[in-house]
């Protein structure tokens, strides 16, 4: 089942602000396996299939470094076709030594972690079938276990990796809040999440349409934790991409009801959830 596109409510396109663009697109392409789909001063967009813009990068003037401790992204995460493409990705990090944070089996996929030059940090996976999740008390059981790289490793295939597949989608995005009671009320009452699981009072993963988490929330950061300098290098903004204009407004005439700031921009609807982190609300 494909829980990212229509009817479901579902991440498009996230912005990252970065301190030195040269730096980072070298990093993106052949790192990562993105490919430019526009450029200009200062800026890139950046594709799977040449044609769905996925990631922007953007050096703003008198940028500053990532800072510690703050709201804003835990990282993006790059959701492929199937696991033979995640199998030739740790293939490609192992043979040009690209340092990993983290190699995690979560029951429902199997995830590799690590970080752009600035910190953002990514996540690049893939799911395992819909079919195969559990699910106990309406909430999906996830853990995180150590990945099998061995048995990974077999499934690529021989096969040489060539950058990242056409039909690579963003998965989810996962970030930091100050708290995540008013983060559940903002996402769950406000755009009309559910909650699909709950990790203690330190995080929570919601979804639309039964995915294992369209959206993952922590206060890893602190709770209270403030929000980043805006020239900072991290997280701008991200898209919510609605399936059609109905459910769009009903979600900005909840988050006004709310008492939420919403304006509308070239056929976006602006929005800030309670941690300052940016959102444009799609179509």
């Amino acid at each position: 089942m494909n829980f990212h596109r229509k009817p479901h409510t579902f991440i498009g396109q996230v912005d990252l602000k970065v301190s030195n663009l040269e730096r980072s697109l070298a990093f993106y392409q052949y790192v990562i396996g993105f490919r430019v789909l526009e450029q200009s001063d200062g800026k890139a967009i950046l594709t799977a299939d040449g044609k769905t813009p996925l990631l922007s990068i953007e050096q703003p003037g008198q940028v500053s470094p990532k800072q510690p401790r703050t709201t804003g992204l835990y990282h993006f995460a790059l959701l492929l076709p199937k696991r033979s493409d995640l199998a030739r990705v740790l293939q490609h990090f192992i043979q040009h030594q690209i340092p990993l944070q983290g190699a995690s089996d979560h029951l429902v996929s199997e995830a590799l972690y690590l970080a752009d030059p600035d910190g953002n940090g990514i996540e690049i996976y893939a799911d395992r079938p819909s079919s195969s999740w559990a699910w106990a008390n309406g909430q999906v059981v996830m853990d995180t276990r150590a990945l099998d790289i061995r048995d990974l490793l077999q499934e690529g295939e021989g096969a040489q990796w060539d950058g990242l597949p056409a039909e690579t989608l963003m998965g989810h995005i996962h970030l930091h809040v100050s708290s995540l009671q008013e983060a559940e009320t903002f996402y769950g009452h406000g755009l009309g999440f559910d909650v699909v699981s709950r990790l203690g009072n330190q995080a929570l993963f919601i979804s639309t349409g039964r995915y294992h988490h369209h959206i993952g929330l922590n206060t890893w950061n602190g709770v209270g934790a403030p929000a980043p300098a805006e020239n900072s290098a991290g997280l701008a903004s991200f898209d919510i991409v609605f399936p059609d204009e109905e459910a769009r407004k009903s979600a900005v005439r909840r988050l006004k009801a709310m008492g939420v700031t919403v304006h509308e921009s070239q056929a976006a609807w602006i929005t800030e959830d309670p941690s300052h982190n940016r959102i444009r609300l799609l179509i």
